[in-house]
């Protein structure tokens, strides 16, 4: 071997081309796991397409274990209703929302509001599903006095709206933040009022952000799985009424899963997948909104030429007292908002403290009395395995992305198109992957290694977008300034840009504990709800916080525990969003010295 080949052998083999290597194939890590998901889950569902027929599945209407007959239309049907119904009366609140919030809130009270809308989207949706089951639909029965207990599409689609409002008003609200000061200076030198200028003008330029926030809507609702399934009814019958039980895609999973013979979980499966299908096509519909967003903001400027052409004031003035009306709506609409989040959060407090004890929390825990203690560990031996995974994945991936790819790189689009993907698949997809690779495929069984692996993948696509962001926060004039110091690229990452960078990484730890904390499908399928012992390892299963509240509330007879229970799991919420508010004031107090 020449000198020179050796050289060019020692050059490719360097630190840097080694490290180099590993955060492209972390990065690339996202592509497999969404190839994997897609991948086994049809491969799990060949079976079911293969002995009832693709279309009988998807056009059949009857769900029968006894006959083997299966199909989901009506589930498609319930599904398609329940969305549209969650996202009009959910989405139209929280364009409202994100309007008031941006343009007519107080300063005084906008960091607070925002807080409320946090905590409205990380209140698990158990804690809903039981809100809705012991509240809303006894008011629904003394109300209108329906038929049945109150399940059907009415109660569905109120809880549904709440649940999805939070990630609609966020994005919208980013959106509207994001469009240029000078179209509200210029509608106001055009002789518009600021409700004119808001509503006409302002609106109607955030359009794509609104469209994307809408289609992230759809995904949510139509992926939601325990709190559809606790108001839904599961009934054989169509959506056509207010308390009319029917069944969703997500709700007959976990309705039939349990007692389910290999030809019907073969079928749910499949039921999965199809679930599966309609959340890539969503994900790809947001893709090409925003590609189209790219280009400019076409229908503004189109607004701009015709107003140029008639009289501009004249017609402000014809839709002036309409622009004051919905400035009006919009308090109100918010204030409402603000109340049922109180609401929520008092009644749970107030069912539950009371029932509350130290036995109850720590004590000993068995099939004849039941304590959180094996919650406390279980949820604690989550977070530490699912963290241990997806940390280092998630910042390896975040470092290529913002420190080694170029920009306008077709393989870093493949990736970010890939981790949006991977964050917008529900997590009862998450679950039904677990159970057919982990748990069966790999011969995990129920248990705490199954549900880890698989919250890893869930939280990936948080850590990564949270340290990414941070990452790219980092002034170039502190790389530029290492790199003359003689550091090189690697050297460089890890002693000047991360610890720059650590309020991220900690933010989307803080999340993550969030997300796991929140988890219960996919926990329900993987880790079980039988057992009621502390697990001594891994290898065994248990229950969280959120599958306990499940639990206690299939059973009917521990409603109280259920009540006790979701009142320490919002004790985490409040808490976890405490504290990445706390992280992010340190980081801006930082900045500012």
């Amino acid at each position: 071997m020449t000198t020179l080949t050796k050289i060019k052998t020692a050059k490719f083999f360097s630190k840097e081309n080694i490290a180099k290597a590993i955060f492209i194939a972390l990065a690339a890590f996202s592509i497999l796991a969404v190839f994997t998901i897609i991948g086994y889950l049809l491969y799990a569902s060949i079976p079911a397409f293969r002995d009832i027929g693709f279309f009988k599945f998807i056009f059949g209407s009857e769900w029968s274990a006894k006959s083997e007959t299966f199909g989901i239309w009506r589930m498609i049907v319930g599904t398609f209703f329940l969305t549209v119904c969650a996202v009009l009366l959910g989405g139209t609140l929280a364009v409202f929302t994100a309007m008031w919030l941006v343009f007519y809130c107080p300063k005084r009270l906008k960091k607070i509001y925002t807080q409320i809308v946090n905590l409205l989207a990380g209140i698990p949706s158990i804690v809903y599903g039981l809100f809705g089951y012991k509240f809303l639909m006894p008011l629904l029965v003394d109300i209108f006095h329906p038929n049945n207990a109150g399940f059907g599409l009415l109660a569905c689609t109120l809880i549904l709206s709440v649940m999805i409002l939070p990630t609609i008003t966020s994005i919208t609200k980013n959106s509207l933040e994001a469009v240029p000061m000078h179209y509200y200076e210029g509608a106001l030198a055009l002789g518009c009022s600021k409700n004119q200028a808001v509503w006409k003008v302002l609106l109607p330029a955030a359009k794509s952000g609104i469209i994307s926030a809408i289609i992230l809507g759809i995904g949510r609702a139509i992926g939601e799985t325990m709190a559809v399934q606790m108001i839904v009814g599961n009934g054989s019958g169509y959506p056509f009424g207010a308390f009319v039980p029917f069944t969703t895609l997500t709700s007959n999973i976990v309705q039939n899963w349990g007692y389910a013979t290999p030809s019907e979980q073969s079928a749910l499966i499949a039921d999965g997948f199809v679930l599966l299908i309609f959340i890539l096509i969503l994900n790809l519909c947001l893709m090409a909104v925003k590609k189209d967003s790219k280009g400019g903001n076409k229908f503004f400027s189109r607004r701009l030429r015709e107003s140029e052409q008639k009289d501009t004031l004249k017609s402000y003035r014809r839709t002036g007292s309409a622009c004051d009306a919905l400035w009006i709506v919009s308090w109100v609409i918010s204030l409402l908002v603000a109340f049922v989040l109180a609401f929520i959060v008092i009644f749970v407090f107030v069912k539950g403290f009371p029932h509350l004890s130290i036995d109850f929390m720590f004590g000993e825990s068995g099939n004849a009395h039941t304590t959180l203690a094996p919650a406390f560990v279980s949820t604690t031996m989550l977070i530490g395995l699912a963290l241990l995974l997806a940390l280092p994945l998630g910042v390896g991936a975040a470092i290529f992305l913002n420190e080694y790819a170029k920009k306008g790189s077709i393989f870093v689009k493949v990736i970010r198109l890939f981790v949006d993907t991977l964050a917008g698949i529900p997590s009862i997809i998450f679950g039904l992957f677990g159970m057919v690779f982990f748990v069966i495929g790999m011969n995990m069984g129920y248990s705490l290694w199954a549900g880890g692996i698989t919250l890893a993948l869930i939280i990936l696509p948080t850590i990564i977008r949270s340290t990414e962001q941070s990452l790219s926060e980092v002034p170039d004039s502190m790389r530029e300034a290492s790199y003359a110091l003689g550091a090189g690229k690697l050297r460089t990452i890890f002693v000047v840009v991360l610890p720059q960078a650590i309020t991220g990484i900690i933010t989307s730890i803080i999340l993550s504990i969030g997300r796991i904390v929140n988890e219960s499908a996919a926990l329900i399928f993987t880790v079980g709800s039988a057992s009621t012992f502390i697990p001594q390892g891994y290898g065994d299963s248990a229950a969280s916080f959120a599958v306990l509240v499940w639990k206690f509330m299939s059973n009917g007879l521990q409603v109280n525990e259920a009540y006790a229970t979701a009142s320490i799991l919002l004790i985490f919420v409040i808490t976890l969003n405490l504290l990445v508010s706390l992280v992010e004031w340190l980081f801006n107090r930082r900045k500012k010295i």
